[in-house]
């Protein structure tokens, strides 16, 4: 598979399994998006152990279709199974998407990113990822009840399954794994796939950047009163998705793959200018934020209402306090750098890196869109001084951060290897 697939794709896909092994596979609808879209559930298997895999829970990570596919086929083909893929002894639940709504915003980032070319442009021009009140596996932090929210806490609730694998893509940087307690048998096959498949592994994120670390690349959850996490929102994550297995002793797995590599992300040496580059970052993520706001701001009276449109809804969203919320939470990070027990590596550096380009990006391919399918008047011009922008932090990213592509099918490997692995070391640790 050298390209991803659209929600549509991946249902059809499903279908076809079924009826290739019909006494393996079932397909079923386990709840309803906002809009009426089926969140649909291809089961596997028919082991007393249940493994729940969630896949396109953030529309914007459309690789996690592709996983769910080739994982769902890896189990149904038999052939010499390991413990976890024995469909005798494991039956894998896999919700196709989550956020089916989301991904039909997102529809054009598979053909974005498919055939020679490929460019950070092209993908935030395409891209769409709700608001945070509106991320199903999030929402329930906030607190929002979101039917798709619901229909994975029935599934959880129906299922009991001993692990559940949440699978999510960054648009750069590397690959880790965020765990909601640790899986000892996960590190070395996770480090071994990244290594197989020239796919960097990233040593600190910038919402797991002081959680425990027991293995490259590995970063476990803390307890609800621990102090050392960076992402808003976090202390309340017992409420949500991931943690709901937790009430019958399962554990949950967040596995990202990168769709472009940056070798930054595996360099485990102090960054020798951490706190200077980081109050860079801190002005680069509100600068441009305030550039994107100000061009929003002169189209807002064309644009559609908020409570019509998703993509105005998080455009507000973001120039409300979401640019100003992630560079504030870089200035204790900024004193710290030039501490020697503090020094950041250039591996979280560049973590903090993606994610300060990546805000004012996305914002900027969202309202470039909707000026683009404006017909007011101001609108060419006003898309015309946005697209320059864009054009020029899209090269800078690419340059700064020397990113590569990663085939499509190495990151769909990579996903399904680690996704097993934690599964087989879940598997284990019950004994």
């Amino acid at each position: 598979m050298d390209r991803y697939l659209t929600v549509a794709d991946v249902s059809e896909s499903a279908r076809r399994l079924v009826s290739r092994f019909p006494g393996t596979c079932r397909l079923r609808r386990v709840g309803a998006s906002r809009e009426g879209r089926p969140i649909e559930m291809l089961s596997v298997g028919h082991g007393p152990h249940h493994v729940l895999v969630v896949a396109r829970p953030h529309p914007d990570e459309p690789v996690g279709g592709v996983t769910a596919l080739a994982l769902a086929e890896r189990v149904a083909r038999g052939g010499r199974p390991v413990a976890a893929t024995d469909p005798a002894l494991v039956t894998w639940d896999i919700v196709l998407c989550l956020d089916p709504d989301g991904a039909a915003l997102s529809e054009g980032v598979e053909e974005a990113t498919a055939g020679p070319g490929h460019t950070l442009g092209n993908y935030y021009r395409s891209a769409f990822r709700p608001v945070a009140a509106e991320q199903p596996e999030w929402a329930p932090i906030v607190p929002r009840h979101l039917p798709e929210s619901q229909a994975l806490f029935d599934v959880i609730d129906g299922l009991r399954p001993f692990i559940q694998c949440s699978l999510h893509s960054v648009e750069a940087g590397g690959s880790w794994t965020q765990l909601t307690r640790d899986l000892p048998g996960l590190a070395v096959p996770f480090r071994t796939s990244a290594a197989e498949l020239s796919i960097p592994v990233q040593h600190g994120t910038f919402d797991a950047l002081y959680w425990e670390n027991p293995g490259p690349g590995i970063h476990v959850l803390p307890p609800p009163e621990g102090t050392g996490r960076l992402a808003a929102g976090s202390e309340n994550i017992g409420l949500s998705t991931w943690c709901a297995p937790q009430r019958y002793g399962g554990v949950t797995a967040i596995v990202e793959v990168p769709m472009w590599a940056s070798d930054m992300a595996g360099d485990l040496s102090p960054h020798p200018e951490a706190a200077h580059v980081l109050r860079d970052l801190s002005r680069l993520v509100r600068d441009g934020g305030e550039q994107v706001t100000a061009i929003f701001d002169k189209a807002r009276g064309f644009l559609p209402p908020a409570e019509a449109s998703a993509p105005v809804r998080v455009l507000e969203w973001m120039a409300d306090d979401l640019y100003d919320l992630v560079a504030d939470s870089w200035a204790p990070l900024a004193r710290q750098a030039a501490d020697a027990p503090h020094r950041l590596t250039t591996s979280q550096v560049c973590a903090l890196d993606v994610v300060a380009r990546r805000q004012p990006l996305r914002a900027a391919g969202l309202l470039l869109r909707l000026l683009a399918a404006s017909d007011d008047a101001a609108a060419p011009g006003l898309h015309r001084e946005l697209d320059a922008l864009f054009t020029t932090w899209c090269e800078d990213f690419e340059k700064s951060l020397r990113l590569r592509w990663v085939p499509v099918a190495h990151q769909v490997e990579h996903h399904a290897r680690v996704v097993v692995a934690a599964a087989g070391s879940a598997l284990t640790a019950l004994g």
